[in-house]
C-alpha cells in the first residue's frame, strides 16, 4: 500500500487524528497500517491504538486533539514561552482545570460588562504573575482579543515568561516615547498580545496615574489582564485599580496573612474598585 492510500485510510477511519500525527511526523505511513489493525482488533480509538503500540506519547495525542479542535498550544519541550505559563503547553490536568474554572467565573462575573482587570497580591511571592500570564493565554484560547500588561515597572517578569525584549513597553507608552508598536503579538496564540513593563523609570506611580491611557487601550481589546506590583509594597496597584475598576486578589496558602489581605481590600475599596474575587494559589 502506498503512502497516499495509507494517509487516506488513516483519515477516513480515525477522523483527523491520524492525519495530524502523519503530517506532524509523529508516525510513519507503515505505522498507520499497524495502528489501524490494532484499532480494529481491540476496538480502540486511533490515538489509543497508537499509544498501545508505543508509537506516540500522551503529549503527542493531546497536541493532535488540540489541533483537531483548533485549540492553540505549544509542545511541552518548546522554549518559546517559559514553562511557568502552563496553559500554553497543557490542555489537561488539575492545574489547568482550576485555571479554566477561574477563567469561567471571571468571564461571567466581570468580563461580561468590563474589559480590564488588575491581578495583584498583598506581598511578593504569592503568584499574581503566574495567574495573570496563564489567564491571558486561556482567554486568548477562547478567541478573545487579549492583552496582558506588565504594570510592575519595579520588578517586571512578564517579558521573561514570554521570552520578549523589554526595551519598550508600558512606561514608554505612558511617557509618549512609544506607540502601539511596543505591544508584542504572540504568534503561537492567535489574539494574544503582551505589553511589557518597558524602560526602567524613577517615577512609575506618576506615569501610572494617567487616566487617558487606560480608557484608550481598552478600545482595541476584549480582555485586558494587568499584572501589578504587590499592593502593600507600593501605591501602584491602587492607582491602576482605581482606573480600571476591578481586581483579582492572589494569595498563597499558609503564607499570606489575613491582616495583609484585609489591608489590600481596604486600599482597593478606597480607590473605588471592586474586589472581584480571591485566588488561593497552591501551584
Amino acid at each position: 500500500m502506498n503512502m497516499t492510500q495509507t494517509q487516506a485510510d488513516a483519515k477516513s477511519k480515525s477522523g483527523s487524528i491520524g492525519r495530524i500525527l502523519l503530517e506532524a511526523g509523529k508516525i510513519k505511513a507503515e505505522d498507520a497500517d499497524r495502528i489501524l489493525q490494532t484499532q480494529k482488533e481491540f476496538d480502540l480509538r486511533f490515538g489509543d491504538a497508537a499509544l498501545k503500540l508505543k508509537l506516540v506519547t500522551e503529549d503527542d495525542i493531546l497536541r493532535a486533539v488540540s489541533q483537531q479542535f483548533h485549540y492553540a498550544s505549544l509542545p511541552v519541550d518548546s522554549d518559546l514561552i517559559d514553562a511557568e505559563v502552563v496553559a500554553a503547553f497543557r490542555s489537561h490536568g488539575n492545574e489547568i482545570e482550576e485555571l479554566r474554572t477561574l477563567r469561567s467565573q471571571l468571564a461571567l462575573r466581570w468580563f461580561s460588562g468590563n474589559k480590564a482587570l488588575v491581578v495583584s497580591s498583598p506581598t511578593a511571592g504569592q503568584g499574581a504573575t503566574y495567574v495573570s500570564a496563564n489567564l491571558a493565554v486561556l482567554f486568548s484560547q477562547l478567541g478573545e482579543k487579549t492583552l496582558l500588561i506588565d504594570a510592575d515597572m519595579r520588578t517586571p517578569r512578564i517579558h521573561s515568561l514570554f521570552k520578549l525584549a523589554n526595551k519598550q513597553g508600558l512606561s514608554d507608552m505612558l511617557a509618549s516615547r512609544a506607540g502601539v508598536e511596543a505591544i508584542h503579538t504572540i504568534e503561537a496564540f492567535d489574539g494574544l498580545s503582551v505589553l511589557t513593563a518597558g524602560t526602567s523609570t524613577p517615577n512609575p506611580l506618576e506615569l501610572l496615574s494617567q487616566h487617558q491611557f487606560w480608557s484608550e487601550i481598552e478600545k482595541n481589546f476584549d480582555v485586558i489582564i494587568i499584572d501589578t506590583p504587590p499592593a502593600l509594597e507600593s501605591a501602584d496597584a491602587q492607582s491602576i485599580v482605581g482606573k480600571v475598576g476591578g481586581a483579582l486578589v492572589v494569595v498563597r496558602n499558609n503564607e499570606s496573612r489575613l491582616v495583609d489581605i484585609e489591608n489590600m481590600k481596604s486600599q482597593f475599596s478606597i480607590a473605588g474598585a471592586d474586589v472581584v474575587g480571591a485566588v488561593v494559589n497552591d501551584f
